[in-house]
């Protein structure tokens, strides 16, 4: 009886030894990379589509890209 308990707390606190490892790598992760502002995206929002751009693919909004658009000349 002994013995099996002894496993049991064993395997119980590899558990808790790994998971606790799991929360510190994540934790470590997480401040490592920092959060996306909302000035990198709307720098990415204002580069567009650059397949749409050069005419491959249609464009996702209903506008023309600014690229093909053709300026009257008076």
């Amino acid at each position: 009886m002994q013995r099996l308990q002894a496993g049991l707390f064993g395997l119980a606190a590899i558990v808790l030894l790994v998971g606790l490892a799991n929360i510190i790598n994540d934790r470590a992760r997480l401040s490592e990379s920092p959060a996306p502002t909302a000035a990198a995206s709307a720098k990415a929002d204002e580069r567009g589509d650059p397949l749409a751009d050069i005419g491959v693919v249609p464009a996702a909004s209903p506008e023309a890209p600014a690229s093909s658009r053709v300026t009257p000349k008076n």
